[in-house]
């Protein structure tokens, strides 16, 4: 149902039970799944994928060229899973040549005044707190909180249930299954909290802190610490995941904290 103060592009694809609110401004090369609503004041520029039962909330602006000095008009995409929602005043920009596409995944909750640069892969079930800041070409996991005003250098990459806390200055690659906090940004623990409401047992959590009392606290570097993880821990989903992100960045993982004596 379109308002009529709305516009809507003749060359936009939107499905028919979608909702668009007046002064809500809709480019061509959009398209827009079922049962998804666009509140007022909206605008979805070309290029824009919006999946189904979405909620965008007022002042959004959704695949904007990006903020790249290096965008040539390059044809490329924004993409919006199923079921995520953005609130008031998100930016998300659409890619480049080097990605094709910025990619937000399902089941996401993308709070006010969030901005996600171009070329970004965000995974699904995350949620971005208030003032949330991704410069471009930053890869995001499943499940990953960020608190409010966290800002991402770009290139990071943060691995899946990780949690990192408001204010923070992410400036190297944070692994998956962790809490992150302090300046600079350091690792302060396992995200337990995070892991059992998902449904993560005791048992495993305990693994993964072992994993990274290894790492982080043993005062091993980085292949002291891989090598004794590969010949000691038992195999598992979790310990190879974290193997592989630590051998595949390309920033460097935060540090440990150290308190100062």
């Amino acid at each position: 149902m379109n308002q009529p103060l709305a516009y809507v592009h003749p060359g936009a694809k939107i499905a028919k039970n979608v909702v668009v609110e007046p002064f809500t401004t809709i480019n061509n090369d959009v398209l827009i799944g079922e049962g998804t609503w666009i509140g007022s004041n909206v605008t979805i520029m070309e290029g824009a994928r919006i999946g189904k039962n979405c909620t965008i909330f007022p002042g959004a602006v959704i695949s904007a060229i990006p903020q790249d000095l290096k965008y040539g008009g390059e044809e490329t995409t924004a993409e919006i899973g199923d079921n995520t929602t953005v609130r008031e005043c998100v930016t998300i920009n659409r890619g480049t040549n080097d990605r094709g596409k910025t990619v937000i995944g399902k089941n996401c909750l993308i709070m006010a005044y969030s901005h996600i640069a171009h070329d970004c892969i965000v995974g699904d079930s995350c949620i971005f707190s208030n003032s949330s800041t991704l410069a471009g070409h930053v890869t995001i996991g499943n499940y990953v909180i960020l608190a409010g005003m966290v800002a991402i250098h770009q290139y990071c990459t943060v691995g899946d249930y990780a949690f990192i806390t408001g204010g923070s200055l992410v400036r190297k690659d944070v692994p998956p299954y962790v809490k992150a906090a302090r300046e600079p940004l350091s690792y302060v623990g396992v995200n337990s909290v995070g892991l059992r409401r998902r449904g993560f047992s005791t048992k495993k959590i305990r693994e993964i802190q072992s994993i990274y009392r290894i790492l982080y606290q043993k005062n091993y570097n980085n292949t002291q610490a891989t090598e004794i993880l590969e010949a000691e821990m038992e195999v598992s989903p979790e310990r190879d995941e974290i193997l592989d992100f630590i051998k595949n960045s390309h920033r460097g993982i935060m540090k440990g904290y150290f308190r100062k004596s």
